[in-house]
C-alpha cells in the first residue's frame, strides 16, 4: 500500500481543505480548514496529510501536550477512500511517527462516545478509555508507550 504521511505545504492545503467526511459523520469531525489556521497560530501542533501515492485522502493534527504526552485532535479521511483499510494504516504510520519522539510515553486521542466506530476502532491499537473530557463531551483513551530510552 503507498500510504503515506506528508507535511502540509502551500502546494497541497487546499486538497486537503477540500477534502470531507460523509454527512453523517459531518458531527464527529473538525474542519480541515479550521485545524490548519489552529496549527499555524499555535506552536506544538504538527500536521500531516494522508496520500495514497500522489492522491492526499485524510488528514491528522496532533499536539504536543507535555513533554511526555502528544495528543492526536483531528483524524479524518475522506469519505471517498473510507471503508478500505486507509484509516487503520494511517493511524499506525501516525503512532510510529509520534514514537519517533523518545520522551513521548503517552498518545491520547478523544472521540464522541455516541461515534459507533472509535471505540472498537481504537481499542484494536491499544488505546484505552479514562474517562469523559473535563467538558463532559468526549471520550479520552490513552496509549502508553513503553519507555524507548534505555537507562545507561
Amino acid at each position: 500500500m503507498s500510504l503515506s504521511l506528508r507535511a502540509i505545504t502551500k502546494g497541497n492545503y487546499e486538497a486537503v481543505c477540500d477534502l470531507d467526511v460523509s454527512e453523517q459523520q459531518q458531527d464527529y469531525v473538525a474542519c480541515n480548514m479550521w485545524s490548519l489556521v489552529e496549527a499555524q497560530f499555535n506552536s506544538g501542533y504538527s500536521t500531516r496529510a494522508i496520500y495514497l501515492g500522489e492522491q492526499p485522502i485524510g488528514f491528522f493534527m496532533w499536539v504536543q501536550e507535555s513533554a511526555h504526552k502528544v495528543s492526536i485532535w483531528r483524524f479524518m479521511i475522506d469519505e471517498r477512500y473510507q471503508r478500505q483499510g486507509y484509516g487503520r494504516y494511517a493511524l499506525t504510520l501516525a503512532i510510529a511517527e509520534i514514537k519517533e519522539q523518545p520522551q513521548i510515553t503517552e498518545i491520547e486521542i478523544c472521540y464522541n462516545p455516541s461515534n459507533p466506530v472509535a471505540k472498537q476502532f481504537y481499542s484494536q491499537f491499544g488505546f484505552i478509555e479514562q474517562g469523559m473530557d473535563d467538558d463532559e463531551e468526549d471520550m479520552l483513551a490513552l496509549l502508553y508507550i513503553e519507555n524507548q530510552t534505555p537507562w545507561h
